[in-house]
């Protein structure tokens, strides 16, 4: 009887996410005693955020079948998942995230950085690359001000804000310097960045995620992340407007044809609500994320919203996943962090790495 028990449990979705636990890979375990049944999750995704959703939907689901829930553990094992042929994944980095636009001015860097927050307040290790050497805006979004620490003169130490590690050209040199690099040294500083930051932290548990902040585009510096950088997953930021999906179309080809899997499309700025009367108005036009996810069949991981606070707490360097975790605004970026980690999970895994029990 426990096996269908496990069946019924593994069929839920996971909290937020069209996706089932059976379709994240979660392993499920049941155990009966009488009408008590034990249960036991481990997930390949964080779910320090999730416990109580995922604790009642398997009480409920279990009162449906005539039984109650004796005892519930949840644990997560995030491990690294598979990436371009030829490469290995980073020793201090499980899983290297790109977040890439065919255009500017869709919002890639603000929804890049709150993703980030958002993982690590779930419960993973997460760091953020600004690989936009042109025009870095990650530190101002963290808050983050000064220079790096190079212990030894040949790494540098990732600087630390809200949770998350980061690393940015913007905090190598002065605010207002421009960066009048051809491709190769743009190229170049992008590799030395990643492979000279010391991810992970002291303890060297290393990174479950990376997140990589790319510059709008299909130009030098994608190409070398596709074919340099061993890249997990890559995710497509766009607005719902046509000419927006048009450039947003291209990027995602790009990575199609460097084997870099895209893990689905984040439709930003999809409506804004009046805060003053409440009204919701789809400023940039409506449903072209999803149009373009179904013809592409890949997943829309979510729909963020137009809003001021999230530029505003942005720019003041506290992003509204830590400015205000509890906001209509957060908890998308929370579902579509969710959403994006559970459809990784669903990869080709390389090696088993940290367990953390979130008991």
């Amino acid at each position: 009887m426990s096996d269908s028990i496990q069946a019924e449990i593994a069929a839920l979705p996971v909290p937020g996410c069209d996706i089932s636990l059976t379709h994240a890979q979660v392993r499920v375990r049941a155990a009966e005693s009488g009408t008590e049944v034990a249960v036991s999750l481990l997930c390949g995704f964080p779910v320090e955020g999730l416990r109580s959703a995922l604790e009642s939907a398997v009480a409920a689901k279990l009162a449906s079948l005539g039984r109650s829930l004796r005892s519930f553990e949840l644990s997560q094992r995030i491990t690294s998942h598979a990436v371009q042929p030829g490469l290995s994944p980073l020793p201090s980095v499980r899983n290297i995230i790109a977040i890439g636009s065919g255009k500017g001015g869709v919002g890639k860097s603000t929804t890049a950085v709150n993703l980030a927050l958002a993982l690590a307040a779930d419960g993973a290790r997460v760091g953020v690359l600004d690989a936009d050497v042109y025009g870095p805006s990650v530190p101002m979004m963290l808050g983050l001000t000064g220079r790096p620490d190079s212990p030894d003169g040949k790494t540098i130490e990732p600087m630390r804000a809200h949770g998350v590690e980061a690393m940015s050209i913007g905090l190598l040199v002065e605010q207002d310097t421009p960066m009048i690099w051809r491709g190769p040294m743009a190229t170049s500083a992008l590799t030395q960045l990643l492979n000279e930051t010391r991810w992970g932290g002291a303890d060297g548990e290393g990174l479950d995620y990376l997140i990589v902040d790319l510059p709008p585009g299909t130009g030098d510096i994608q190409l070398t992340l596709a074919q340099k950088i061993p890249v997990a997953g890559a995710v497509i930021v766009t607005t719902p407007q046509d000419v927006a999906t048009l450039d947003a179309k291209k990027a995602l080809k790009m990575f199609e044809k460097v084997q870099v899997p895209v893990l689905g499309l984040v439709e930003n700025m999809a409506v804004h609500v009046c805060s003053n009367c409440g009204h919701a108005e789809h400023v940039f036009g409506e449903g072209g994320g999803t149009r373009m996810a179904a013809q592409y069949g890949v997943p829309l991981l979510g729909s963020l919203p137009l809003e001021l606070a999230i530029r505003e707490q942005g720019d003041a360097g506290v992003p509204v996943v830590v400015a205000a975790p509890d906001s209509a605004a957060a908890q998308a970026y929370r579902h579509t962090a969710r959403a994006l980690a559970s459809v990784l999970a669903q990869r080709p895994r390389v090696t088993p790495s940290i367990s953390a029990s979130l008991l």
